[in-house]
This record gives C-alpha cells, structure tokens and sequence, in this order.
C-alpha cells in the first residue's frame, strides 16, 4: 500500500516538471524553423534542405539536451542542486587546496551565470512575440498591433509577480501537457500528409546536409540552436524536483512531443514551401489559427514565468556567494521557500524586455540577438563538467577528457555560429552579460578589499576582552547582540557603544555569519556557540548560499545548546559603514566610485537578515578601501 502513494508523488513531480522545467525549450518550434530560414542565411527551401535541418534539430535534441544534460548534469549534484553556481561551487570544493585552477573556474562560472541574465532576457521577449505574431498570419489587420500587445501581456504579467505564482503553480504542468500533447497531434497530422520526412531520423542525413552545404550550414546552426535553448533550465531546476521527475518528463512526453512536431512542421514545409512565412500556425490551416494564439500565448507566459523566477533564484545564490549585494526578498508562500520576489531584478528586468521588444520588433530580429549567450553558458557548463568528474567523482582522466571533448566540440561549433550573430543583435544579451559580469566582479572584489581593511586595523576580540574586564563597565540588564564579519576582531558597533553610552550589558553575544560552498547547510549544523568570558560568547552561523539568512530564527535554534532570549529585551548592534576611497586601492577609480555607489545603495544588513526594526542600533563605521 506504501507504493501507491510513491507513485502518485512521483507522477505529481514530473507534471510539475513539464510545467516548470521545460516551458523555454517547449515553445521553441513557435519560432526555430522560420528562423532557420530567413533569407539572410541564403539557405535554399529542398527538399534536402529541410531534411537535413531537421535531422540536425532532432539529433540535437538527442546529444546537447538528452545525453549530456538529461543523463550527465543531473548527476552533477550540489547536495541536490543545480544551475552553473552549484556546478561551479562543486568543482571549486573538489579541486585541490592549492589548484591554480580556483581563481580561472570561478571567473568562468561568474561569466556563466551573468550570461544567463542575458538569456533571461530575450526569452520572455522572443516568445511573447512568436506567439502574438499568429494573429497577423490569420489577418492583416493585426499587423500594427503585434508590438503593444506583446508588451501588454508583458508589463501585466512583471506586475503580478509581487503577488507570487503559488497560485497558480499547480495549473502550470496540466497546461504544459495540453501544450506538449498538442505539438505532438500537429506533428503526426503533418507526418501523415508526409511521410517522406521520416528519413530526417536517420542522423546520416544531417550529416550530407553538413557536408554539401558546409558554409551555410554552419551560418543555420546560429538558429537550429534555438530548438534546444532552455536545457540550461533542466539543470538549474534539478533542485526543485529531482532528477528523476526531469528525466522522465523529457523521455516519455518532451522529446517525442518536440521531435513529432519539428518532423511535422519539415513535412509541411516539403508539401507547402509557402507555409515558411509562419510553418508553426500554418500545421493545421486557417481554421486552427486563432486557437493556437490562445493556447501558445498561455504556454509563452509559463516559459516566462520560468525565467522570471529562475533570474531571482540565481540572484539569491549570487548574493549568498558574495557576488551581489543585498537585495529585497520577499516571501510569497508560507510553505514553499523557493516562492520568492525580488522587486529590484523583476523590474530591471521587464525594462530590459521591453527595450528588447520595441529595439528589435519581431521574433525573427529577436532570433538574430538569441543564442549567443545560451551557448556560452553551455560553453563553460562543460569546462566545469570535466572538473566535477575527474576530481569530484574521481573517474580516470582519460575518459573525462573523452566526454568533455565531444561536448565541447559540440557546444564550440553551436556558440561560433552564434558569434556571427552579434552585430545582427547578438551584442544586445552579450553586452548585458558583460555588464552584469563587471558588476559581480566589482562587488566581490569590493568586499575583498574591505575585509583586508578590516583585517588590517582589527582589535583581536579575546585580547580586547581580557583588558576590557580589568576595569569593567558599568553592565546593565539584557541581551547585547553585535553583529560581527568574518574577518573582524572587535566590532566598530561595540567600541561605538562603550565610547560613548559607557556600558555593556550583562549578556554579550558576537555573531558571525559564515556562507559555505553548498547550497543548504541542515538546521543541526547551523549554529554554533562558544564561552568567551564574563557573559560573552560567540556565535558562528552557517549558512548555504539557498539558505534563507534569519537571525531570530538563528536565535530560536540557540536555544537547543541552552541559550534562551527575549526579543523585547534583546538588542542588536549593527555596524553602518561608510567607505572611504583610498589612495592605494586594490581597483581602478571608476569600479572603486561603482563599487562605492553599489553599497551606499545595498540593503542593510538588519533588513537583510530579517532583525526586528525596533529592536537595531545602528552605529557608523569609516571603512578605507
């Protein structure tokens, strides 16, 4: 009896990851074959054309998205999470102490999840507009109106992300399925009318397409990609469902719904060349235009949905490991921890869809500006691969280099062909990667040189103590918590206090927050204490960079090593620092100005980590840099 209910469990996860996991990469035949197409690439619509083209998307399918991501990366686990900051924080941990190859993986890994923001990007932007644009195919008149209405679905759907989406998070896999269902319908009706597409299955055509048309072909690989952007996700997502539930997903309904559906639209474009203006909402005639707008408008809004939430969850890792400052998070589910949003990147974010939507106007321009960004990120998702297998699963390095090298070469020749793309529009996500990358970069190397500062001029906190109780203040009733950095000795907020209030209080506690190379540390390994003397002690947190930084909930667990505390009569000390440009600093002016903005502008840490407002005493620190 113990079965059934497993099995229903796991039915329900794999639903759920249609809905989630697959939505990008589910409504790449919206706009994949017309892109492949344009006349810019002087690509010929044969016959043998056609065949080749889909033979190469479906055996892409099987390499790039099946062999090295369904069955490879999902077994690159980061304590069960995924996405290219648990990779990267997975190979870091495994190499050697003393590797010169720490400094260069996490560059790449920085540049990978920067790139990712650029991708974020053009998604929702391409999608929204592919699915809108079926209504000019039924007529005309809708011509005009393409652009507004794509940004209007847009702006309401950025509005209602503060809302959550726990709502209607269950709906989201029954519609993907309809949506996955429906793709694979049009395939067999189109397969039947002609069924001499079939021979696409047979990869030796992809490869006389390839080699009869080698200069053109590697020109079209630019837009094939475009049918396997969103594997990325099936990674990154590893943590919300599993691996199991992704693996099946994609093997009994995602790769025979996309596979059926690119045969379907090859064999429509072999019996109709004319259908190429539009091949996705010309599968089944006229009749089924305007049911396809509706349906493919609600699958484009689950793929954005997707991404949108995918740009906060990575933003959280990236503050937890240092790479952003502190933002706003909010929670907007009571009993899903991943239900976030983040005010400040879910407006950026719509700003930069927009300017994508109007700048480029149609998804075929869009097409142009699509890929570069994903194929880096695939790029350098397969260095770190080769890390993680040689020194994290300890497999011999020869087939690792085995492995690594027909990925690589796989990926290489996908991310050239889309090199070709920047000056059509490739500069636009690229340019934001960059941006972002120097941003990150920035902000790290920022807080690096704070804690050296700090380093320099801190007071040892067990020295300071001893001294302190030879003429000890004046100790008054409650708890004093002092918030204190990992490289701190004696916190400014604490000198600040005696100097000028000229007492301490009878309980003294020192909290240091330590963020670790995994994504969750377990509730039992969290806290640590420690006697220092005369009613101090230490406190060390440790957190993932997932975990949600919570200090009363920090406080709740203290009381599991017998340490209880009132928040009406505990107090928190909080140093505000305030930087000051140095004359030998460790950056070039320009970042040291950015790098000062950025924090003058970051939320503060009592905010951040969740501290009662009434109960904080902030007190200034000067900070050279």
């Amino acid at each position: 009896m113990a079965i059934k209910p497993e099995k229903h469990g796991m039915a329900a996860m794999t639903i759920a990851a249609i809905g989630i996991v697959y939505g990008d990469i589910g409504t790449s035949p919206l706009y994949t074959m017309k892109a492949v197409f344009i006349e810019e690439h002087g690509l010929a619509l044969i016959p043998e054309n056609i065949i080749g083209i889909i033979s190469l998307i479906i055996w892409g399918l099987i390499l790039v998205v099946g062999l090295k991501y369904v069955y490879m990366m999902l077994r690159a686990d980061n304590r069960g999470e995924g996405g290219i900051l648990a990779l990267v924080s997975l190979a870091h941990k495994s190499l050697p102490d003393k590797s010169k190859w720490h400094l260069p993986l996490l560059m790449l890994g920085v540049f990978g999840a920067a790139l990712f923001y650029g991708d974020s990007v053009i998604t929702p932007a391409i999608s929204v507009l592919s699915a809108t644009e079926g209504l000019e195919v039924a007529t005309p008149f809708f011509k005009p109106y393409i652009v507004p209405i794509a940004i209007a679905i847009l702006v309401v759907l950025y509005a209602v992300q503060s809302t959550g989406t726990a709502g209607i998070g269950k709906f989201v896999g029954p519609v993907m399925v309809i949506w996955f269902l429906a793709l694979a319908a049009m395939g067999i009706a189109n397969i039947i009318e002609s069924p001499q597409i079939l021979v696409a299955l047979n990869p030796v055509n992809a490869w006389v397409f390839v080699h009869n048309n080698a200069t053109v072909a590697f020109v079209a690989l630019g837009a094939i990609v475009l049918a396997f952007t969103g594997a990325e996700a099936l990674y990154a997502d590893m943590g919300h469902f599993g691996a199991g539930p992704i693996r099946r997903a994609w093997f009994m309904l995602i790769f025979p719904a996309l596979s059926l559906n690119y045969l379907g639209q090859g064999g429509l474009l072999l019996s109709n060349p004319a259908a190429i203006s539009n091949p996705f909402f010309q599968q089944l005639g006229s009749w089924s235009i305007y049911p396809l707008v509706f349906i493919s408008t609600i699958a484009v809004v689950v793929a954005s949905q997707a991404t949108i939430s995918g740009a906060f969850s990575i933003t959280r890792q990236a503050i937890g490991l240092g790479l952003f400052p502190r933002m706003k998070i909010i929670h907007t589910s009571a009993s899903e921890i991943g239900q976030i949003y983040m005010p400040t990147v879910n407006w950026l974010q719509m700003i930069a869809v927009l300017l994508a939507i109007i700048g480029f106007g149609s998804s075929d321009n869009l097409a142009g500006a699509y890929g570069i960004a994903v194929t880096g990120t695939m790029t350098i998702t397969t260095v770190l691969l080769f890390f993680v297998m040689h020194y994290h699963w300890k497999w011999k390095l020869f087939p690792c280099l085995l492995i690594s090298a027909g990925f690589f070469f796989v990926d290489i020749f996908l991310f050239s062909s889309n090199v070709l793309k920047i000056m059509s529009g490739g500069w636009f996500p690229l340019a934001l990667g960059v941006a972002l990358y120097i941003l990150m970069l920035t902000w790290r190397r920022g807080r690096k040189l704070v804690g050296e500062s700090q380093k320099r001029h801190a007071i040892p906190l067990d020295s300071f103590l001893q001294s302190l109780f030879f003429s000890p203040p004046q100790r008054v009733k409650g708890t004093a918590v002092f918030l204190r950095g990992e490289n701190d000795g004696v916190p400014q907020a604490l000198l600040h206090n005696l100097s000028h209030n000229k007492v301490l209080h009878e309980r003294v506690f020192f909290l240091t927050i330590h963020t670790e190379e995994v994504p969750w540390v377990p509730r039992w390994e969290r806290v640590q204490i420690r006697e220092l003397s005369h009613q101090c002690y230490q406190i060390d947190v440790h957190y993932g960079f997932k975990n949600e930084p919570d200090i009363p909930k920090v406080l709740e667990l203290c009381q599991e090593h017998g340490y209880s505390f009132d928040m009406m009569s505990t107090s928190f000390f909080v140093s505000r620092q305030t930087l000051i440009p140095s004359p030998k600093s460790g950056m070039v002016k320009w970042r040291e100005h950015l790098f000062i903005w950025i924090s003058r502008n970051a939320r503060s840490a009592a905010d951040y980590y969740q501290i009662p407002t009434n109960r904080v005493i902030e007190l200034g620190a000067r900070v050279e840099i």
